[in-house]
């Protein structure tokens, strides 16, 4: 890290995609002092482009990215490169600690940090990860449209991917894979829209020519398909949470683990919101930064009423010779009087 930080600021965000630049917007907007600290690890990082984000449609991620840091950079906010080990309570903030020793004091804490998706043990599929191996219709799916798209299975709802995907391309082949066969309700469904299902262990994503090809199975059968549909398990990036008692948590829908927040953001631990992938694992990059906004603006709030709350005691106790300056200067600039501060 090069950049001089600061001793201490109103926030550190920890996380620099989406939803931690657009929280450290509008906090920087609101003339709060705010660090972001970005790994450079987003999860969209190996796509061509986002997609489904109104106004920066197949925009590259890096692109969008550094938009965002410049435009947090042109309100003063600050945004360094570099990788959070842990926060601890510090008096009535925080300090946290990045892998070079730095350390900072905060206010507050907004973490964005995203997830990491888990991907099935089957050779070849990372390596295709964000380019011919997908999970999201919505995001990569019109990428795909019409071309030999194979799901792989890795839980109950694979189905469901199955059947979003039949709506991009009429060739779509289910693979069972290491996963119950489908039946009842769920074979009738696939069947209805003439999706093939196929048993057998999956063992390798073939490629050829810097191009996916197919799947091989544990028969030694190959079949061609142009692109890989797979649900992953989605963990939150939150680790370095565990000082202050915040851990991941299983998410109600079972895709993975999550950090649990309120309406408006907040963690379970005062003083700390979430935002982004970290807690909502299903979010586009359009819902993060909206998320991001939102806790920011809250963030700012409760720091208005933490202000407040201080100035209504101070009140209470009495006009002190330290207001009696400020107010003299205010009124009287260079005339002023009254006792020092």
């Amino acid at each position: 890290m090069t950049e001089t930080l600061q001793n201490s600021y109103d926030v550190v965000v920890i996380g620099g995609g989406a939803a931690g630049l657009n929280g450290a917007l509008m906090l920087a907007r609101s003339r709060r002092s705010v660090l972001v600290v970005d790994a450079g690890q987003p999860r969209n990082a190996p796509a061509a482009g986002v997609h489904g984000l109104l106004g920066r449609e197949g925009m590259a991620p890096g692109d969008l990215l550094a938009r965002g840091r410049d435009e947090v950079r042109s309100y003063g906010g600050q945004v360094v490169a570099g990788t959070v080990e842990s926060a601890a309570r510090h008096d009535a903030g925080f300090v946290v600690t990045l892998a070079d020793g730095s350390r900072v004091r905060a206010r507050r804490l907004l973490v964005t940090t995203g997830l990491v998706d888990e991907l099935p043990e089957v050779p070849g599929l990372r390596e295709r990860w964000g380019r011919e191996v997908v999970h999201c219709p919505y995001c990569h799916g019109y990428e795909v449209r019409d071309q030999a798209i194979g799901v792989l299975a890795t839980g109950p709802m694979s189905v469901h991917q199955a059947l979003m995907f039949a709506q991009l391309s009429d060739d779509v082949v289910y693979f069972v894979h290491e996963s119950p066969a489908p039946t009842g309700e769920a074979a009738e469904r696939l069947a209805a829209l003439h999706i093939p299902v196929l048993a057998g262990t999956v063992t390798a994503a073939e490629v050829a020519d810097d191009r996916l090809v197919g799947l091989r199975l544990a028969d030694g059968t190959l079949v061609r398909r142009d692109a890989i549909a797979v649900a992953t398990r989605m963990v939150a990036r939150a680790g370095f949470l565990g000082d202050l008692g915040l851990r991941p948590v299983p998410h109600p829908s079972g895709f993975g683990e999550h950090l649990p927040v309120d309406e408006l953001g907040r963690a379970e631990v005062p003083g700390v919101w979430a935002a982004g992938n970290v807690t909502d694992l299903t979010a586009q990059v359009g819902a993060a930064a909206a998320a991001g906004a939102l806790a920011g603006a809250q963030l700012n709030a409760d720091l208005i009423e933490e202000r407040v709350r201080e100035a209504v005691a101070a009140r209470a106790d009495g006009f002190s010779a330290a207001d009696e300056a400020r107010v003299a200067e205010r009124v009287l600039g260079d005339r002023r009087h009254g006792l020092a501060g």
